[in-house]
């Protein structure tokens, strides 16, 4: 099962993790590859060390460098591409070892409309998930290949947000 969470509204990461929780309630192993979400803590892992969720069952492997051209971004192109290639290379190997129920790729679709990973190599790991596993996308602008590929595709919609007004991110409820 192939699921795409896409769209301009919040939510994404957010839907993405209630799967896990849900998937972590019925005795399964959760992996989840953070794209573009850098070295800063979010309350998912407060949360996950809180509560003493063995890496066995729940991992999030932050793997991005934080966001790319925006927000004070200072580090060269070619490093936050390296980092989501060894992103995308972890995500082969663990789908490969067979360990995970749950792989969640937060924020690939970022990745991929940067063209920090490419979209076909993407869709040709995709095509490797064997039919009792289940393989999240999340990110804003998921490429239309990815939405023809996925079993579920939803799309969070922007109606009203607090960043409008300029306020800043707020912990707890962005991350």
């Amino acid at each position: 099962m192939i699921v795409v969470f896409t769209g301009n509204g919040k939510g994404k990461t957010t839907a993405a993790l209630g799967q896990a929780m849900r998937a972590l309630g019925r005795g399964r192993r959760v992996l989840m590859i953070q794209f573009i979400k850098g070295p800063w803590k979010s309350g998912e892992d407060f949360f996950a060390a809180k509560f003493k969720i063995s890496n066995f069952r729940f991992r999030i492997r932050k793997m991005g460098l934080g966001f790319v051209g925006i927000l004070g971004d200072k580090l060269p192109r070619l490093a936050h591409v390296a980092a989501a290639e060894k992103a995308l290379n972890y995500f082969k190997r663990e789908l490969k070892s067979g360990k995970w129920d749950m792989i969640i790729l937060d924020e690939i679709n970022v990745a991929a409309r940067l063209k920090l990973v490419k979209s076909g190599d993407v869709l040709r790991t995709l095509k490797k998930v064997p039919p009792a596993k289940i393989v999240l996308l999340t990110g804003r602008y998921a490429p239309a290949a990815f939405i023809r590929r996925a079993d579920l595709v939803t799309e969070m919609r922007e109606i009203k947000h607090p960043f409008k007004k300029g306020k800043l991110a707020e912990a707890a409820l962005e991350f």
